[in-house]
């Protein structure tokens, strides 16, 4: 090889080695509020259509997986192909702890995911993000006739339609399905504290912040819903 290219090649390893050295995994600990404003950032960007593509290089691969991961949020959101969490709110490798499902709903296998995330991986920040035109949420609203385990998968979402419909009689079943779509974030919030004592103690003692978001997919914002409205009492009220 050329003497001058074997030159190149080494004086960008000494730039790459001099990059990982000073690189660090900094999500661990950030307070909720300091990350929710990166969310909130991030999707401004993407909105923008100016993203930043922060952690997204050789240099973050490399520290996440020489140091681990660090991720300062946990996003639970709906496997709809059309909302990738990390493109949407503009982050990268190892920023965010994500957990998707249909209709963004909290079984046993999410919350296990979730309180992994929180106890071991450090992150203080629980979004639940739902978003428009979900097709779980149609389908409850629709008594959709789904084969396979598609109806046990959607059960969940089944009180958040119920209290749409008992809340507007009336209602067509795409109001219905429209409406539930927000209406099922605070019920799986619910959810969460109910069946995870781990996460509720954490939300209790202010050791992690949960809240609701919901994403249009027609324009590419993010709404932010805030905590459950009912989370005081929600907390007051189970046991530790």
């Amino acid at each position: 090889m050329d003497r001058k290219i074997v030159g190149i090649v080494a004086v960008v390893g000494m730039i790459l080695s001099a990059v990982l050295a000073l690189a660090t995994v900094d999500g661990a600990g950030v307070a909720p509020e300091a990350a929710l404003a990166r969310l909130k950032e991030g999707n401004a960007h993407f909105l923008a259509e100016a993203p930043t593509h922060r952690n997204r290089d050789m240099a973050r691969r490399e520290v996440t997986a020489r140091q681990g991961q660090f991720p300062f949020a946990m996003i639970l959101s709906c496997s709809d192909s059309r909302v990738p969490v990390e493109i949407l709110f503009d982050q990268g490798v190892g920023d965010i702890f994500s957990v998707r499902t249909a209709g963004n709903v909290s079984g046993v296998m999410q919350l296990g995911s979730l309180e992994y995330g929180a106890e071991h991986l450090g992150a203080r920040l629980l979004v639940v993000l739902g978003h428009s035109k979900c097709g779980a949420v149609t389908a409850v609203a629709k008594n959709a006739q789904e084969p396979g385990n598609i109806p046990a998968a959607v059960a969940p979402i089944v009180p958040a339609v119920k209290a749409v419909r008992d809340a507007h009689p009336g209602a067509s079943e795409m109001e219905v399905a429209d409406k539930a779509m927000v209406e099922n974030v605070f019920q799986v919030i619910a959810d969460i504290y109910a069946d995870s004592p781990l996460l509720r103690g954490m939300a209790r003692s202010g050791r992690i912040k949960v809240v609701g978001a919901f994403y249009h997919v027609e324009t590419g914002k993010v709404d932010w819903l805030g905590a459950h409205p009912g989370e005081a009492r929600i907390l007051a009220d189970t046991p530790s």
